[in-house]
């Protein structure tokens, strides 16, 4: 699966280790899009709608996919998702919620707001790597999305 570097994906996770295990399933598995990385949910909100530390960023160009943890500092992952998803300009980008929380309420409140696939990271990095090439490959392979206006 070789897919093409054309748009971003963002990478919203505070963890050094789990944002290296991402990288490295992302690599093995030939996907050659640039992956900007952010460590907490205010830097995520900041990349997404191009301000403060990312005012010179041209939103039009809007990440292929986000990937996002909920557990972040500053601003939770759910108070991520739910700005994109009630912002018209950010609402149709793909989110997936990629976490190791498996609670029933964490869960329930991602699909309420919109998020379009909640995945429980792996412990075993095999599958891990597993899951990331299977979200990779529908996400920025398969899925058609809109053009961003």
């Amino acid at each position: 699966m070789l897919i093409s570097p054309q748009q971003d994906i963002l990478l919203v996770e505070d963890n050094p280790e789990d944002v290296e295990l991402t990288l490295r399933a992302l690599k093995k598995n030939n996907v050659t899009n640039r992956v900007q990385v952010v460590t907490d949910g205010a830097e995520a909100l900041e990349y997404i709608f191009g301000t403060d530390r990312y005012q010179d960023r041209p939103t039009a160009q809007a990440p292929k996919v986000i990937l996002l943890d909920l557990k972040l500092p500053l601003v939770s992952g759910i108070e991520v998702l739910r700005r994109c998803k009630l912002d018209e300009r950010t609402r149709r980008i793909p989110i997936v919620v990629l976490t190791s929380s498996r609670e029933e309420p964490d869960i329930q409140m991602c699909y309420n707001l919109g998020v379009n696939s909640y995945i429980v990271k792996p412990v075993d990095f095999q599958q891990f790597a597993e899951a990331v090439r299977q979200t990779g490959l529908y996400w920025l392979l398969l899925n058609e999305s809109l053009n961003a206006s």
